[in-house]
């Protein structure tokens, strides 16, 4: 749910180290750090002898490197923000890649900075690289990426000389093991590292745009990049050095300088704010201080292999080089894992949740492929994953501190996921076996390379729920490749959207940007007031500004103050009118309000169409909400909390708010939980919440710290962001959340409320749609009428409704067998009738064959006419009839005896492509197969075709 804007100001800090700049402490929109510069003669790198020694007085551990990032920067100014979640609020990304991420709206000039700088620790997850993962140093799907940032404050020579500093200075590590990269334009960057800081000319490297040069994207913001690279074997000297070569370098900490804006025609020009954006690889960091040969042997993934070691029975020490290779894979997928599902991310087929489902099947088979069997607590059939990921949430306590609270949902879902794997891996494994022995003996047959059809690997995906990175995986260990073109087109003809679509309010990148310099943030008084004059400082039409809109048009405007709530937290945006008065007070103009959504930060812009006049830039309004339906969505809001503190108390503390929608007519509420609700859990929740209602208490809402908050118990929602100060809504003694929506002065207001639907929306995920207030009292009116609706055509009383709809029921049942019973009596009339039409076939054995059209016989009454025919016809026989029971339909059915079967003829595989000649398919069990299509009109030649295909097979075996 929405919360209060952070009102971030710097602070000052004590520093740790003389050489660092002096800070105003007074917190202003202007503030610049005023710096005292150092001479490059006074900053000492430390050679190899001060290293050891340092080393043995500074901390290594994972977790204090990253303290002492986030300490460095704070004591030069810098606002120590938290990770943003992995799972982020741009859409362009599926998940959070870069430590940039969160601040991507301030570099690309769409958000107001609200510090002058900033430092993190950034989680992040990528997996275009997850086949290197285990195979180099280096590579992982989670890292922590350390970050710091400016936005328009300080630029290049100050961040180049900070990242040496914290290398040589505050790490420790030697100046002469330290080589550069630079753009190989940037002449300026290449000055500073050798003049100014004094690196020599042959440690810097200069290199393409490929590598060293940043960009958004087409147009937009971008800059040259600087890396600085670990070497790790510095006497291999300095010729022909290859900054790339693993073996030998390591590159930690890359710097972008974000300095032009790349037009339309691919002409640089300088940006009018300058920013930083650099990253330094924690586990990389940790590799290099705690001198292990790679990322995965620091203490921030290797007790994670210990313990998949363990469970292994191996030794990591005594493990070869593919064993290994699959303990730190296990190692690194635990971390992606247990981070991703704690953010909220539920394994599923689509988007972020087939990322997770993909990391964890490819961690189980790897487990079993390497002996890992059971949870290690003895149950041989239980899963292992959960057992692992207990020590990747033992690491987790300075990286994200919520992971421990989440535990137990984390760990029913990783056990509910493995589990399910499970149950299909070994028969898909056997499948896959054959399917790639079948392309190896095809390939051979056929002198072609050995290739898996798309077909295949999409009935791995979508039946045994092999992911196809991991049927890939096998397939080239046994040098067999895959029709990836036809796989796609299989997900594609498969794929369904599931998802609505996202309203999202577009501004054109220039104009938006343009914008935003002259509109400062809406103020929102919509807590206080339903309405209220101000002033339209801008309009939109079709996301372009414009200064005036006349009526009948569709507008976008921007108000300087507002009380629309804009739909944020879930909540929907208000509806309401805009008026301008004339100089007699009588309305001149009526812009109607549909819609109010959040952009560019904090600006509100509402949406509408002008039913009289016209509106332009600068005029004077008078903006209403409109009340009733205002009171909807505050009902439904409130609702919304009683609901989520009604579910913990009736199923469990750890079940979480996975999303929500508040509506003028409803209310959604997406929660974790796995498995449906039961009848008598429902009516319990419903009990509570009415309870609530009935007890009318007021509610309580106050601005606090967000550790206040916390410390206080208030339920924050999973992937949002807070600021420092957040708004805290409480029902006393029930529910403390921290939101920014409206909600009802008291419960009483809400009046009833009532679940409509409970359903699983995502593995994991259940969803309760629910209404309350105005809307409760309309369901239930609209049931009532329902009711005495059903009361007069059944002539009963209200009571007596399900008793006399059972009694319907069962008659209906009767009614319906006897018609059965009918059509198929009916259908062994016919089948006896044709039984004259058989044929033989064969010369050494005589083969009865029947192939008859039976018109518009149904498919039960068909299969009662072939159950009657094998059973009548002297064995070996064979059956083939086809009807077309409706318009556009057709049903198939072979049915053959013992006899045929043993020369191995199946129906199953013999009526599928009789099938496709009808648009359809289908198969079955070698003795007795249906199928259906979608083309009546050729089901006579098929039915030719089924003729012609059985005698000559037939007379080929009876020959």
């Amino acid at each position: 749910m929405e919360v209060l804007k952070p009102q971030l100001c710097l602070h000052r800090s004590n520093c740790a180290n003389s050489m660092v700049p002096f800070l105003s402490s007074r917190p202003t929109s202007r503030f610049r750090p005023r710096f005292q510069y150092f001479s490059p003669a006074s900053i000492h790198p430390m050679t190899e002898e001060l290293v050891e020694n340092k080393s043995k007085d500074l901390p290594t551990s994972g977790d204090s490197i990253r303290q002492r990032f986030l300490d460095f920067y704070a004591s030069r100014g810098h606002k120590v923000l938290p990770s943003a979640s992995l799972v982020p609020d741009d859409p362009t990304v599926l998940l959070t890649i870069a430590g940039m991420l969160q601040f991507k709206p301030i570099f690309l000039g769409k958000v107001h900075r609200q510090v002058p700088c900033a430092t993190t620790a950034q989680r992040c997850i990528r997996t275009n690289d997850i086949e290197n993962v285990g195979r180099t140093s280096r590579h992982h799907t989670f890292f922590e990426m350390l970050g710091n940032f400016s936005f328009g404050d300080y630029f290049k020579k100050e961040a180049i000389k900070w990242a040496w500093e914290l290398s040589t200075m505050e790490f420790g590590l030697p100046a002469e093991r330290l080589w550069i990269s630079v753009y190989k334009d940037d002449d300026e960057a290449f000055a500073m590292w050798h003049d100014e800081i004094g690196v020599p000319v042959e440690r810097i490297k200069r290199m393409g745009e490929e590598d060293n040069f940043w960009t958004s994207g087409v147009t937009g913001p971008c800059g040259p990049c600087s890396e600085i690279y670990y070497d790790f074997h510095p006497e291999r000297g300095h010729s022909d050095v290859d900054l790339g070569d693993d073996t030998r370098f390591i590159e930690f900490y890359n710097l972008v300088f974000m300095q032009y804006n790349r037009v339309t025609d691919g002409s640089l020009e300088p940006l009018k704010q300058k920013n930083i954006d650099t990253g330094l690889g924690l586990e990389r960091m940790a590799r290099i201080l705690q001198k292990v040969p790679n990322n995965y042997e620091t203490d921030l993934i290797f007790p994670i292999i210990e313990k998949a070691s363990e469970l292994a029975n191996i030794p990591y020490a005594l493990a070869d080089d593919s064993v290994k290779m699959s303990l730190k894979i296990i190692g690194d997928h635990l971390r992606a894992i247990v981070y991703l599902l704690s953010d909220g991310v539920v394994p599923s087929n689509i988007g972020r949740g087939y990322v997770v489902r993909r990391l964890i099947r490819r961690a189980v088979r790897i487990g079993r492929l390497i002996g890992i069997k059971g949870d290690g607590r003895g149950n041989i059939e239980g899963a292992f994953l959960p057992s692992i990921a207990e020590k990747v949430i033992d690491l987790s306590t300075l990286i994200d501190s919520d992971v421990k609270a989440r535990a137990s949902r984390i760990m029913e879902e990783l056990k509910r996921e493995e589990l399910r794997f499970v149950q299909t891996l070994e028969r898909g494994e056997k499948l896959l076996e054959q399917m790639l022995a079948d392309a190896l003996s095809s390939a051979q047959e056929n002198g072609t390379p050995p290739c898996l059809s798309g077909k295949d690997a999409f009935l791995l995906y979508d039946t045994y729920g092999f992911p196809v990175e991991i049927t890939k995986e096998v397939a080239d260990e046994r040098g067999v490749s895959i029709d990836m073109n036809s796989f796609d087109i299989e997900m594609e003809n498969q794929r369904r959207q599931s998802q609505a679509a996202h309203n999202a309010v577009k501004l054109a990148v220039g104009d938006g940007a343009e914008l935003t310099e002259n509109i400062p943030d809406t103020e929102f008084l919509g807590y206080d007031t339903l309405s209220t004059r101000a002033v339209v400082e801008g309009l939109l039409v079709n996301g372009k500004p414009v200064l005036q809109v006349s009526e009948g048009s569709e507008v976008e405007i921007l108000l300087n103050r507002t009380p629309f709530y804009a739909e944020s937290g879930g909540q929907i945006g208000d509806n309401g009118f805009l008026y301008i008065p004339d100089a007699s007070n009588q309305q001149k103009a009526v812009i109607e309000i549909n819609d109010v959504k959040k952009s560019l930060g904090n600006i509100f812009v509402h949406k509408g169409t002008i039913k009289e006049g016209s509106i332009e830039v600068g005029r004077e309004v008078n903006a209403a909400v409109d009340a009733k339906l205002r009171q909807r969505a505050k009902v439904h809001h409130t609702a919304t909390h009683l609901l989520q503190a009604a579910l913990k108390k009736v199923i469990g503390q750890e079940t979480s708010q996975a999303g929500s929608l508040v509506a003028f007519d409803r209310l959604r509420f997406d929660f974790n939980f796995h498995r449906p609700l039961l009848d008598n859990e429902l009516t319990e929740i419903e009990g509570l919440i009415n309870s609530w209602i009935e007890g009318a208490t007021l509610l309580q809402t106050k601005v606090m710290p967000l550790t206040d908050a916390k410390r206080a118990g208030a339920i924050a929602m999973f992937g949002e962001k807070y600021g420092e100060q957040v708004r805290v809504v409480e029902v006393p003694g029930v529910s403390m959340e921290l939101c920014g929506g409206t909600h009802v002065n008291n419960t009483s207001e809400i009046r009833g409320f009532k679940i409509i639907t409970e359903q699983g929306i995502a593995s994991g995920i259940r969803r309760i749609e629910a209404v309350a207030g105005e809307a409760f009292i309309e369901y239930i009116s609209a049931r009532d009428n329902c009711m005495k609706q059903l009361c007069s055509t059944l002539k009963v009383k209200a009571e007596d409704v399900p008793t006399r709809v059972e009694t319907l029921l069962e008659e209906l049942r009767m009614a319906r067998n006897d018609i059965s019973a009918a059509r198929a009596k009916a259908a062994v009339y016919k089948a006896s009738t044709i039984a004259n039409n058989v044929f033989l076939v064969g010369t050494s054995k005589k083969i009865r064959v029947l192939v008859e059209c039976m018109d518009d016989m149904d498919a039960d009454s068909l299969k009662s006419a072939a159950d009657y025919l094998v059973d009548t016809l002297q064995d070996p026989a064979t059956v083939v009839l086809g009807s077309s029971p409706g318009e556009g339909k057709v049903s198939l059915i072979a049915a053959f005896t013992p006899g045929v079967v043993d020369m191995g003829i199946q129906a199953g595989k013999f009526i599928g492509p009789i099938a496709k000649l009808c648009g359809g398919g289908g198969g079955g069990r070698p003795n007795f197969a249906q199928a259906g299509g979608r083309k009546p009109e050729n089901l006579l030649s098929a039915l030719e075709k089924a003729r012609s295909e059985l005698v000559s097979i037939l007379s080929k075996k009876a020959s």
